[in-house]
């Protein structure tokens, strides 16, 4: 007796997997494999500018690091949601939960940073007075952050227990997200600057890990490393 053919219940076309159709990479990924390098020089650029420039120029720190941010939040949300595309395949829920959160500090670290370059650019009154207040959109890095290193952590969870991805880039995520989440704490808790529990993750997160994996995932987008169904 032959067997049935598996069927998809949402088109009521054959399921190319079962049917052994070539896999291929969708085109939005090479885009969104860029957008990821983009996001993975401006973390970099980020760090350079908030920890090493406004040491030494603070105006100049606080816009660049500002517009940095922002364009860290825009182009990631290209990255995540290509990434969202390849790993709910492995857990659709879970993986919708981790674009949800990552999708989230994204547009928070755009909102944050907006703000940020909003105010470097055009000055309001008594903005000295309030430099140290937390942001109502994003109060002490909750969403660029927290929120953030929740959805990669569950993200590098995804990659680790599929094939789907390189492990060892869900590894480096496992490393990054909690050191954003440490980040968070420490400027919810400490808040100042110079301490260690703020200043080793935000150099070691910002400097190399965090830009290395968002590169790291661009790549493999942009050469299109393992084919996957239309």
């Amino acid at each position: 007796m032959a067997t049935p053919r598996l069927l998809n219940l949402n088109s009521g076309r054959r399921d190319p997997v079962s049917e052994g159709q070539t896999m291929k990479p969708r085109s939005f990924e090479p885009f969104a494999g860029y957008c990821a390098i983009l996001a993975g020089v401006a973390g970099f650029l980020y760090a350079v500018a908030f920890l090493v420039v406004a040491a030494r120029d603070p105006e100049l720190g606080g816009t660049l690091s500002a517009l940095m941010l922002l364009l860290v939040g825009l182009f990631s949300t290209a990255a995540l949601t290509a990434l969202y595309e390849r790993l709910r395949a492995v857990e659709p829920t879970t993986a919708l939960w981790a674009f949800l959160l990552g999708s989230v500090g994204a547009l928070g670290a755009t909102i944050h940073g907006g703000y940020d370059l909003a105010v470097a650019l055009h000055p309001v009154s008594a903005a000295g007075a309030l430099v140290n207040a937390p942001s109502q959109t994003d109060p002490r890095g909750l969403l660029t952050f927290g929120l953030a290193g929740l959805g990669l952590l569950i993200v590098s969870w995804l990659i680790v227990r599929s094939d789907l991805l390189p492990r060892g880039l869900g590894y480096l995520g496992f490393a990054s997200a909690i050191l954003l989440v440490i980040l968070y704490l420490g400027r919810l808790i400490v808040l100042s600057a110079t301490s260690p529990i703020i200043l080793v993750p935000a150099v070691v997160n910002g400097f190399v890990l965090d830009p290395l994996w968002y590169v790291w995932l661009g790549i493999i987008f942009v050469r299109g490393a393992r084919a996957r169904p239309d």
